[in-house]
This record gives C-alpha cells, sequence and structure tokens, in this order.
C-alpha cells in the first residue's frame, strides 16, 4: 500500500488520540449492551461468572490459581461475543442456508464449547 493509499486510508477512519478511544469505549459498552438484551447465551454466562467468581475468592487457593480461576470463566464471555458477532454477521449477510454460512456458525460455537471445557478442566485440576 503506498503512503498516499496510507493517508486517505487514515482520513476515512475519522477520529484519532483520545477521541477516538472514547468513541471506541463507547462501541464496546454498546456491543456488551447489544449482547445482554440480546443474547440468552451471554446472560447465561453472565450468571456463570457471577457464581464463580465470587467463588474463586472464598477457595484456599494461592494468588496465580485465584488468578486462573477468575480468567478462564472471563474468557467465555469474550469468546460469546465473538461468536454472537459470527453470527449477526452471517445473517446480515443473508438468511439463506448456506454449507460455509453454517460452517462458520459451527466453528463459533465450536469455540465458545472448548472454551467451557477449559472452565471445567481449570477449576477442577485446582480443586482436585
Amino acid at each position: 500500500m503506498s503512503s498516499i493509499e496510507e493517508l486517505n486510508a487514515q482520513s476515512l477512519k475519522g477520529h484519532s488520540g483520545l477521541r477516538r478511544i472514547l468513541r471506541a469505549l463507547g462501541y464496546s459498552i454498546a456491543g456488551i449492551r447489544a449482547a445482554i438484551v440480546g443474547e440468552a447465551a451471554f446472560r447465561q454466562l453472565l450468571l456463570l461468572n457471577a457464581v464463580l467468581i465470587p467463588l474463586a475468592f472464598t477457595l484456599d487457593v494461592s494468588r496465580i490459581e485465584r488468578l486462573l480461576l477468575v480468567i478462564v470463566p472471563l474468557l467465555t464471555l469474550v469468546v460469546e461475543l465473538v461468536n454472537s458477532a459470527i453470527e449477526a454477521a452471517i445473517d446480515r449477510i443473508s438468511l439463506e442456508l448456506h454449507p460455509l454460512s453454517k460452517n462458520a456458525k459451527d466453528m463459533g460455537s465450536a469455540a465458545q464449547l472448548l472454551s467451557l471445557v477449559m472452565v471445567a478442566v481449570t477449576w477442577v485440576m485446582i480443586l482436585y
């Protein structure tokens, strides 16, 4: 990409500096709000985190183990946001059944399954 193309691409992006960071924060909050309102799976994972994270602070474990018991469940929220974004993008493109759309949605779901397995394995390994 030439420097002229880079300048044009940058000008299309809009704001920079603190204004860009504040706008990005607003978009992130809007995304979390949309997930809470529109995604039952996200709400279920919030509930799971609301149980597991406080429980992690009541257990007699090392700081590193506690960190893992907190961070790994939080990752399920990240994966669910990405999974929901994939599903929304696919649905925006077309609601028609297509093998590639199915693959994309199935892979997002598989990522979520693996993140939940990570939670279970982490808790079991630390507690037993």
